[in-house]
């Protein structure tokens, strides 16, 4: 059993943190969560519009939830014109029940009061439940301000429909409120409560979503947090970013509670400086992470190359988000993917890497801080805005002393060894260390021979890029090959990579139930890839991908066999295996719904 619902209302009204607490309180009673939120483009956008809705979706189960669903089955709205935006972009499911603020019926505006009726009247007749609300009017009993508690109220009437424990919704609003004053915290526990109260009196309606069973400890974390955790818990010491939507609220987080087990966030000048500041301190052995998200990815490139000329370990994360240029700061795409594998000039391999999920930010930033002092190179973590800000439960972690990056090693440097002293067969070569006796170098971001001196030799340049690429393909030996969702040989084999995992599988399963040959593979590693992945997709008569990127459509007139451009995924493994690989993606700003995907490849099939 599962159910989605949503809050929106006008910028700065609570919607988002009202929806969060919901969602953490059904995480705690034991429900699958997963929430989106739903965020305008502009900072400030006008009241009562319908292009400025701001809000969250939770969707919960009693299973193990991967992804934000389809269309909404209850909407709390704060007023009709947020409301307005939802229905018309399809996000309700017929029927859906909806509880409207009703200050609006009887505004001294005469417009705002006929557009609420209009939009009252046009909600019945298209089917839907609507419940008439008077938020502010019973807030009014309680504070002085109604605005800043109407959030509180809506959290009382959900917990009540739901069936939640009042007790945990009472143990979430002093968590939340823990830096405010003792008054704020028993203000807004009161208006909980008249919520949950209103709720018991006036609603004839209640729902129950049972546990999905979860027995271990549970954490509940956006993304974000999730990374922030895995940079922690990796052992790395430094955090050099420069504040970036989405992604700044990793720092924010970083910055509360990194110090306490001596790490250090730097917010730096700008992007670049970020870069450089997170290259120099690994270059003095600080484990270093720098976290931006697109337009900053851009303006890293040069550190990034640096940073692999130079044999320097660097994990950077990247949030996507839409593109190009400042692109749709609040909203989500994959459109990174070719940036990330061959951004920078000249050839700089790297290794590319993109989590699914939460536990999975969290174990994916481990890894890559593993990887970079492994193999003494860059490592991209690629994240979006979807995981980013959504929640999701999972099971506690307990900490591993392996987690850690051992002690930086300042023993003397053995006699005759060389700053890039290359294996002939893996191009490892041992890290030095600025201090270590005998470990006297040059470090610039010219090509160089083995004692770290500028190439100009012509065979130097091509003996170093050689040896930098052996890195990648001994690392590449230490992948397993992924595991496929379903039959290993089928009609249609669907590839995707990152946060649509969820809903690729979901719309996989629906037609699997079917008794449909369908099958799905998900990507970790992009750079390089796991042996294997050919084999698995010979046994399928159709592969495509499923991106959150762009690719071209044969609906359009002009586009044909040569002018057709494919998806990042797709054209990386067409590339790589010459296999005839089909794509399907959006770059709506949203994340993919699994009935989007069921139809697309049922049309596939």
């Amino acid at each position: 059993m599962g159910h989605i619902v949503e809050v929106v209302s006008d910028s700065g009204d609570g919607a988002q943190k009202c929806g969060q607490s919901f969602a953490t309180i059904g995480a705690t009673m034991g429900n699958g969560i997963w929430t989106v939120e739903i965020i305008p483009a502009e900072i400030q956008p006008p009241a009562r519009s319908v292009e400025g809705a701001s809000g969250i979706r939770i969707r919960m189960g009693s299973y193990y939830v991967t992804n934000g669903g389809d269309e909404a089955d209850l909407v709390v709205a704060f007023n009709e014109q947020v409301l307005l935006g939802r229905v018309r972009y399809k996000e309700l499911t017929k029927g859906c029940t909806i509880l409207l603020e009703n200050k609006w019926r009887t505004d001294p505006t005469p417009e705002i009061a006929k557009a609420y009726q209009e939009t009252y009247d046009q909600l019945l007749q298209d089917g839907f439940k609507v419940y008439e609300i008077p938020m502010e009017e019973e807030c009014l009993k309680y504070v002085a301000d109604p605005t800043r508690g109407k959030n509180m109220f809506v959290l009382g009437l959900l917990v009540n429909i739901y069936s939640q424990d009042l007790q945990m919704a009472r143990d979430q609003i002093s968590f939340i409120f823990a830096k405010k004053s003792t008054k704020v915290i028993s203000s807004n526990i009161q208006l909980l409560e008249a919520g949950y109260d209103w709720a018991e009196e006036n609603l004839d309606f209640k729902y129950k979503v049972p546990s999905a069973g979860i027995k271990e400890p549970q954490i509940v974390v956006n993304g974000n947090t999730a990374v922030g955790l895995g940079v922690m818990a990796s052992g790395m010491e430094i955090c050099a970013m420069y504040p970036i939507t989405p992604a700044t609220s990793a720092s924010h987080y970083l910055s509360d509670v990194f110090e306490s087990v001596g790490g250090m966030v730097h917010q730096a000048e700008d992007e670049i400086a970020a870069c450089c500041f997170a290259i120099g301190a690994s270059y003095a052995g600080k484990c270093a992470v720098t976290i931006t998200s697109g337009p900053g990815y851009s303006l890293k490139q040069e550190g990034i190359g640096l940073a692999v000329m130079a044999e320097i370990p660097l994990v950077v994360v990247n949030v996507q988000r839409g593109g190009p240029a400042t692109g749709q700061p609040t909203k989500m795409e994959q459109g990174d993917l070719l940036a990330a594998v061959f951004g920078s000039h000249g050839d700089a391999p790297k290794v590319v890497m993109a989590p699914s999920d939460m536990q999975d930010c969290f174990y994916s930033v481990i890894a890559a801080r593993k990887i970079a002092e492994t193999y003494h190179t860059v490592v991209v973590v690629l994240t979006d805005a979807n995981i980013a800000t959504a929640q999701q439960p999972f099971t506690r972690p307990k900490f591993q002393k392996e987690w850690l990056a051992p002690p930086v090693d300042q023993s003397p440097v053995p006699e005759g060894v060389k700053p890039y002293d290359w294996d002939p067969e893996t191009g490892l070569a041992s890290r030095f260390i600025p201090g270590r006796p005998g470990g006297m170098h040059t470090l610039t971001g010219l090509a160089h021979d083995r004692r770290s001196r500028v190439a100009y030799d012509p065979k130097i340049n091509q003996e170093g890029i050689q040896h930098r690429s052996l890195k990648l393909a001994s690392f590449q030996q230490t992948l397993k090959t992924p595991k496929v969702y379903g039959d290993e040989e089928g009609d249609l084999l669907v590839i995707g990579w990152g946060s649509t995992k969820g809903s690729i599988e979901e719309a996989v399963q629906r037609l699997r139930d079917e008794g449909k040959k369908v099958s799905s593979l998900h990507l970790k590693f992009l750079q390089p890839m796991a042996s294997g992945i050919k084999e698995i997709m010979e046994k399928f008569k159709k592969v495509m991908t499923v991106e959150l990127s762009w690719c071209d459509s044969y609906e359009d007139s002009v586009i044909d066999i040569d002018t057709r451009r494919y998806s990042n995924l797709a054209w990386l493994l067409r590339g790589r295996h010459l296999i005839d690989v089909d794509c399907w993606c959006e770059v709506k700003g949203q994340p993919i719904k699994p009935g989007s995907n069921e139809r697309v490849l049922r049309e596939k099939l």
